[in-house]
C-alpha cells in the first residue's frame, strides 16, 4: 500500500479494538455448545467462581462457570470428564484471549456416565462405604416404616398396596424429586431428617427406611450415584432398603446401603412378613405345643399308675402308728393323777413350812438391815457434803487470788503501753513538720499540692501555696532573686598536747 493510503488508516487504542473484538465475537457466536474434555480443573477459587480449559486433540478453549451456575449445576466439572457445556462466547481483554461462559455442563454420552461411575464406585469401596460389615440387619415387623419417594408417582402406591396385603404398618411419606439437579440434595436430606426425628417425638421415627424409585435410564437415575446421597445413606443410624429401578438397574446407593430390593414391590416385601403366615404358623405352633402338652401329661399319668402300684396301702402304712396312739391314750389319765399327786405333795410340804412367826421374823430383819443401811447412807453422804463444801471453799479462795492478781497485771500491762503511746506521740510530734512551722518557718506548695524544695523550681506567675503555723496563703511566684554565697567552712587543727609546733613531736624530748 501507499503511504497516502497507510495514511488514511484510522488508529485504534488497545482498548478500541478489544471492545471492537468483544462486540463481534458475542454477536457472531452469542449463544454455542461445545463438546470437549475438561483439563486444567482445580475446584472453584476463592471467590466461588471455576476457571479451567476445554481441549480435544487439536485446540483448547478456556472455559469460565461463575458461582452462581456452578452452584446450581448437577454436574460438577472434573478433570479429564468428557462434556458438552452451553454458554456465551466472549473475550477477556487482560490477557488478549476468547472464553465461553458455561451455563450448563452435561456428560458427553453413556460412556463418560459409565466412566464416572466406575471412578466413584472405587473411590467409595477404597473408602471402606461398601463393606459387609458396616451393614444393619433388618427388623423383622417394623412399627413405623419411611419411604423416600415421589408422592405422585405409582412408587409409592405399590408399596402401600403391597404392605397392605402383606402386613398393614404405619408409613411415613417424605416427598422428594426422584429426578432432576435437586434431586439428590433432597433424598439426602429426607434421610437424614428421618434420622434426625425423636423416638418419642410427636412424628414416630421410623424403624425402616425405604428409598424408592421407579426405572430409567442411567442419566434418570444419576441422583442415585451422586455422593452427597451415597454419604447419607452411609451415615443413617436406621436400616435402609435402596429399591431404585428395576431389577437390572444399579445405582452407588444400592451398594451402600443396607439391602438392595430389585423393584419396590420387592422392597415392601422385604420390610414386612406375610401376616397370614404368620397367623397360619402361630396357630401351627399353638397346636403342636396343645400336642405335646397332652402327651406329657398323659405320660406323667401312666407313670403315676405305676408307681402307685408299688407304694403300699395306707391301712398298712398307718397301722404301727395307730398302735402307738392307742396305747398312749390309755396310760394319759394314769400318768396325768401320778404327776398331779407328786405335785401336791410338794406343795403341802412347802406349805407346812411357811408359818406367820417365820414370815414375821423375816421381815423384822430385813426392816434392821435397810435402817442400817439408810442410816451409813445419812452419814456417808452427810461426809461427802463437807468434803464438797470446803472443797468449794478452796477454789473459791483460789480462784479470786487469781482474778486479784489478773487485775493487777492487766493495769500494770495497760499502764506501760500507755506510757510507750505517749511517749511515741512525743517523738512524732518533734518529728512533725509543724513544730519546724512554729519556730518561723514556712513550706511551699506548687498549685498540685507538691513541696517545692528549691528556687529553681519556681517560674513567674506560678501559683503557690505558702502554708504556715497557723493557716496557708495564696501567692503568686515573682521574680527570683539568688541566694548569697555560703561563707566558707574553714577546719580548726587540732592542737597537740605536747605544745606549740606542728607535727607530733619528739617523745623523749630532744
Amino acid at each position: 500500500m501507499t503511504d497516502a493510503v497507510l495514511n488514511n488508516v484510522v488508529e485504534w487504542t488497545v482498548s478500541e479494538l478489544s471492545a471492537a473484538l468483544k462486540r463481534t465475537v458475542e454477536s457472531e457466536y452469542g449463544f454455542v455448545r461445545v463438546r470437549g474434555e475438561i483439563s486444567g480443573f482445580k475446584g472453584s477459587s476463592p471467590s466461588g467462581h471455576c476457571y479451567f480449559r476445554l481441549k480435544d486433540d487439536k485446540a483448547v478453549l478456556e472455559a469460565v462457570i461463575w458461582k452462581g451456575n456452578f452452584g446450581r449445576m448437577r454436574v460438577k466439572p472434573e478433570e479429564g470428564l468428557d462434556v458438552i457445556v452451553s454458554g456465551k462466547l466472549t473475550t477477556f481483554a487482560g490477557s488478549s484471549k476468547y472464553q465461553i461462559v458455561i451455563d450448563t455442563l452435561e456428560l458427553a454420552g453413556i460412556g463418560a456416565l459409565m466412566k464416572l461411575l466406575e471412578e466413584r464406585k472405587k473411590k467409595f469401596a477404597a473408602a471402606g462405604l461398601f463393606d459387609a460389615a458396616r451393614k444393619q440387619l433388618l427388623p423383622f415387623l417394623p412399627a413405623v416404616i419411611g419411604v423416600v419417594t415421589s408422592p405422585t408417582g405409582a412408587v409409592i402406591r405399590d408399596i402401600l398396596h403391597r404392605l397392605a396385603d402383606r402386613f398393614p404398618r404405619h408409613v411415613l411419606v417424605w416427598p422428594v424429586r426422584v429426578q432432576g439437579e435437586s434431586s439428590a440434595a433432597e433424598v439426602a436430606n429426607a434421610i437424614a431428617g428421618f434420622n434426625a426425628l425423636s423416638e418419642r417425638g410427636p412424628v414416630p421415627r421410623p424403624d425402616l427406611i425405604i428409598v424408592a424409585r421407579g426405572g430409567g435410564s442411567l442419566e434418570d437415575l444419576w441422583s442415585f450415584n451422586e455422593e452427597i446421597v451415597v454419604l447419607a445413606a452411609s451415615d443413617s443410624m436406621i436400616p435402609l432398603i435402596s429399591a431404585v429401578g428395576h431389577e437390572t438397574d444399579f445405582t452407588l446407593l444400592d451398594f451402600v446401603a443396607d439391602h438392595r430390593a430389585p423393584t419396590p414391590t420387592a422392597a415392601a416385601e422385604f420390610a414386612v412378613p406375610v401376616r397370614s403366615e404368620l397367623l397360619a404358623q402361630i396357630a401351627s405352633l399353638l397346636n403342636r405345643k396343645l400336642a405335646c402338652w397332652k402327651r406329657g401329661l398323659d405320660q406323667r399319668r401312666k407313670e403315676l399308675t405305676l408307681l402307685s402300684r408299688a407304694l403300699p396301702s395306707s391301712d398298712d402304712v398307718l397301722a404301727a402308728p395307730r398302735q402307738r396312739l392307742d396305747a398312749c391314750a390309755e396310760r394319759l389319765p394314769r400318768a396325768l393323777l401320778a404327776n398331779a399327786q407328786i405335785h401336791h405333795t410338794q406343795f403341802s410340804r412347802i406349805g407346812g413350812r411357811l408359818s406367820s412367826q417365820l414370815i414375821r421374823g423375816l421381815v423384822v430383819r430385813r426392816r434392821d438391815r435397810y435402817d442400817a443401811l439408810a442410816h451409813r447412807l445419812r452419814t456417808g453422804v452427810a461426809a461427802n457434803a463437807q468434803a464438797y463444801w470446803a472443797r468449794i471453799l478452796r477454789d473459791r479462795e483460789r480462784v479470786e487470788s487469781l482474778f486479784n492478781r489478773g487485775r493487777r497485771c492487766v493495769d500494770a500491762y495497760l499502764d506501760q503501753r500507755f506510757a510507750r503511746l505517749e511517749r511515741a506521740e512525743k517523738l512524732l510530734m518533734a518529728f512533725s513538720y509543724r513544730e519546724v512551722l512554729k519556730r518561723g518557718y514556712a513550706l511551699v506548695r506548687d498549685e498540685a499540692g507538691r513541696p517545692l524544695r528549691s528556687a529553681a523550681a519556681i517560674a513567674p506567675p506560678m501559683r503557690l501555696e505558702i502554708e504556715m503555723c497557723d493557716g496557708s496563703v495564696k501567692a503568686t511566684a515573682g521574680e527570683t532573686v539568688a541566694a548569697p554565697a555560703p561563707m566558707p567552712f574553714v577546719a580548726r587543727r587540732r592542737r597537740s598536747r605536747s605544745g606549740g609546733g606542728e607535727g607530733q613531736g619528739n617523745l623523749f624530748g630532744s
